[in-house]
C-alpha cells in the first residue's frame, strides 16, 4: 500500500511598490546658506531679512521644492535665469522639462516678507529621482553683508532683492552677499518705533524680540550700509542720528573684525555730515565713508525720486563693485 503525502507549497506573495524619491531636508550639510535663516525649527528653515538664498548641487533630471504655505520665490538652476515663482505651495515641480543627466546647481530665494506681503519663506527641502543625490557645490570664499532699508531691499524693482544693488554688487565680485534690510527701517530707534537697524543689525529676524544672530555662522569680509533715508520722517535729530551711526559702526567692528565696512552717503544726502562725522570718530583704518553724489539721477534712475529702478540699481551696483573690491 502506497502512502501518498500531500506536498503544500507555499507561495509568498510579493507586493510591488514604486521606488520612494531621493529627499533632502534643511538640515542636509550639502545645502549652503547664504543670510540670516531661523534654524530653530530643523524640519523648516526660515529667511525673514531680503537677500537671502540656498544653494545645494543635486544629480538626476528633476528637482521639486517642498513649500509649506503660499510664497513667491525665484529659482536659477545651473547658473541661468533667476525664474520666478509666485504664489506657490506644497511640492512645486521646478523641471517641468527634465534637464540632461548629471550634475546639477539649485539656488532658491524668497521674496522678502514686508508690509502687505505675508508669504510664507520655508524652506522645507527638495525631493530628487529615485537613486540622486545632493552635494555640496562649490561657492565663494568670499561674503558681503548690505544693511538698510527699502533701498537695500529692492522695493520697486523688477524683482526686489535680486534686482538691488547689493545682491548685483555680490555677483559683479562673484561674493556670496545678503540684505539684512527691511522697508521702512531707520538707523535710530524713533521714539515713534521705526524700527532701527542699529539694533536689527544684532537680530536673527526682523522684530526686536527675534533670536540674537549667531555671528558665528559666517564671517563678512565686508560690510555695506545705507541708513538715514527713513530718519528724517521719524523727528530723529541730528546728534542721535550720529551716536547711532557710531555705535553701529563699532557693533559691525566687534561682529566682524577684520571686514572692511562702507559707510554710504544717503543717495537723497540726508545726514551726509554726521555720516562722515560716525567714521572719523571710529577710528578704524578699515572703515571708510563713500560719497554717492552723482551716482544716480533721480528723474531717471528712480520710480518715485527715492527708490532706485533696475537702471538704478545696476547704476549704483557699477560704482561700488570697484570701491568693496579694492579692500577685500
Amino acid at each position: 500500500m502506497k502512502l501518498l503525502v500531500a506536498a503544500t507549497v507555499l507561495v509568498s506573495s510579493v507586493v510591488i511598490t514604486p521606488s520612494a524619491s531621493a529627499a533632502s531636508t534643511p538640515t542636509d550639510p550639502n545645502v549652503k546658506y547664504f543670510g540670516r535663516w531661523n534654524t530653530s525649527t530643523s524640519s523648516a528653515y526660515v529667511s525673514e531679512w531680503a537677500g537671502a538664498y540656498l544653494v545645494v548641487g543635486f544629480t538626476g533630471r528633476t528637482v521639486k521644492l517642498k513649500q509649506r504655505r503660499a510664497i513667491d520665490f525665484f529659482v536659477s538652476i545651473d547658473g541661468g535665469p533667476d525664474v520666478s515663482y509666485v504664489n506657490k505651495t506644497g511640492t512645486v515641480n521646478l523641471t517641468p522639462a527634465p534637464l540632461a543627466a548629471g550634475n546639477h546647481t539649485l539656488r532658491v530665494s524668497y521674496r522678502p516678507i514686508a508690509g502687505s506681503y505675508k508669504g510664507d519663506a520655508v524652506y522645507q527641502g527638495i525631493e530628487l529621482d529615485t537613486g540622486a543625490k545632493t552635494f555640496a557645490p562649490s561657492v565663494p570664499s568670499k561674503i558681503i553683508e548690505f544693511v538698510g532699508d527699502s533701498i537695500t531691499v529692492g522695493q520697486q524693482s523688477s524683482k526686489q532683492a535680486l534686482t538691488a544693488y547689493g545682491w548685483l554688487t555680490g555677483e559683479k565680485l562673484k561674493a556670496g552677499h545678503t540684505q539684512i534690510a527691511v522697508g521702512g527701517a531707520c538707523l535710530h530707534p524713533a521714539a515713534d518705533g521705526c524700527l532701527s537697524m542699529r539694533e536689527g543689525f544684532l537680530r536673527t529676524g526682523l522684530a526686536l524680540n527675534a533670536p540674537a544672530w549667531n555671528f558665528g555662522r559666517y564671517k563678512a569680509n565686508a560690510v555695506v550700509i545705507n541708513l538715514g533715508t527713513n530718519d528724517v520722517g521719524h523727528s530723529v535729530t541730528k546728534d542721535q542720528f550720529h551716536a547711532s551711526y557710531v555705535t553701529l559702526l563699532k557693533r559691525a567692528r566687534e561682529k566682524y573684525p577684520t571686514a572692511a565696512i562702507f559707510a554710504l552717503g544717503t543717495f537723497r544726502k540726508r545726514f551726509l555730515p554726521e555720516t562722515q562725522a560716525a567714521v572719523k570718530d571710529v577710528n578704524d583704518g578699515n572703515v571708510y565713508f563713500v560719497d554717492t553724489t552723482g551716482w544716480i539721477n533721480e528723474s531717471t534712475d528712480t520710480t518715485d525720486n527715492v527708490h532706485p529702478n533696475d537702471q538704478g540699481h545696476r547704476k549704483i551696483a557699477d560704482r561700488l563693485a570697484p570701491i568693496v573690491a579694492a579692500k577685500i
